[in-house]
């Protein structure tokens, strides 16, 4: 997931990147006659996804050597003007919540953007005011003043996809407007660990529709035009897989957003990785390891954060987490899970093993403030 508007094919561009189906189309069925599912899906929602266009203004760092005096002085106007600023663009997509005009998209499509331009299906363009960023899960509210009869995407719930369901993804891949492009469910559940973006804390929706820079922030669809996902993702090393954002992770992120403008994230302060006994095993009958680790199935803490909740109940480095609040915990895509479900503020019971010892502490969950 990109942090950063992705890159776009013209110079000095840089583009951003269901209800369960009674019935699912056969791919003969897809293919024969007039009008197929697709058409239908793309005709209920088509219309209320939007291309963003974005502008940001950078400074550049001067380069010593060409500022210089001496050189100066010496080489005058043959040294090249290094201007201080230089103007970005990028591009994303999106899609209309409802009728005021409020709109989903990703945050890394919008994120620090100076301006922020959203074109309608039907040409008209607006200017985009960001009303809420959440970096931790790339998504972000943008808000245009169009009236009150702009169309709406109808949302369904991702909590019924199935693998193997039909995935429509539509945006504006590398500027060309309105593309569609239709694949499968490959799988769900896919952790922003395994995808590479470790800084967030999603479960993508993986598919093999064609997801390409610029889709950022467009609807993934069901075969009934119901959006399941939010094209966020892909992995430039490997053809035909992208990911998306589950929609309904994304309702409530959208409403929080749109009332406070950001999202409260408890955080532990540690940084983690999934322990087995058989790696706990190997680590251990390494002579130059520098740390004995219990030899059982948890999560095991690397690092803890000066100044965290985790630094100031007790958590040590090394030290490997087994249960959270009765709830064993057997990897750290679980135990983040558990910690993002908990309250600000809300006091975990954390057993842990530190050596031979079983202990208990108490950590008291804070607001995470910096995911950099």
């Amino acid at each position: 997931m990109p942090s950063e508007a992705e890159p776009a094919p013209t110079a000095n561009v840089a583009p951003a990147a269901a209800t369960q189906i009674a019935q699912r189309p056969s791919p003969a069925t897809a293919a024969v006659g007039s009008s197929s599912f697709v058409t239908s899906a793309v005709n209920r929602v088509g219309p209320a996804v939007v291309r963003i266009d974005t502008e940001k203004t950078i400074t550049r760092r001067a380069d010593p050597f060409f500022e210089d005096p001496f050189f100066r002085r010496f080489f005058g106007d043959s040294l090249p003007q290094m201007s201080p600023t230089e103007q970005l663009r990028g591009l994303g997509s999106g899609f209309i919540l409802d009728k005021s005009g409020v709109i989903l998209t990703n945050a890394h499509v919008v994120d620090n953007a100076d301006k922020v331009t959203v074109r309608l299906k039907d040409g008209r363009t607006f200017e985009g005011k960001v009303r809420g960023i959440d970096e931790v899960t790339d998504l972000a509210v943008v808000k245009i003043n169009a009236g009150s009869d702009l169309p709406v995407a109808t949302l369904g719930s991702s909590s019924n996809v199935q693998v193997g369901d039909w995935a429509i993804a539509v945006g504006n891949p590398l500027g060309f407007d309105n593309t569609v492009t239709l694949g499968i469910v490959s799988t769900l559940k896919r952790s922003s660990a395994q995808v590479g973006i470790s800084d967030k804390r999603l479960d993508f929706i993986q598919t093999d529709a064609a997801i390409n820079p610029g889709n950022s922030g467009g609807p993934l669809l069901n075969a009934q035009g119901e959006v399941i996902g939010i094209n966020t993702a892909i992995r430039a090393d490997a053809m035909g897989i992208g990911f998306a954002i589950p929609i309904d992770k994304a309702k409530a992120i959208a409403g929080q957003l749109q009332r406070d403008g950001k999202v409260a994230h408890p955080y532990l302060g540690v940084q983690m990785v999934t322990l087995t006994p058989q790696l706990a095993k190997q680590n251990n009958n390494d002579p130059n390891s520098s740390i004995e680790i219990p030899e059982v199935n948890g999560v095991l803490v690397m690092r803890v954060m000066q100044n965290s909740p985790a630094a100031s109940a007790g958590i040590r480095r090394g030290d490997v987490i087994v249960q959270v609040d009765g709830q064993p915990i057997t990897s750290a895509e679980q135990l983040q899970s558990v910690v993002e479900d908990s309250r600000l503020g809300q006091v975990l019971q954390v057993k842990i093993r530190r050596g031979n010892q079983t202990q208990v502490l108490s950590v008291r969950t804070a607001e995470l403030q910096d995911i950099s």
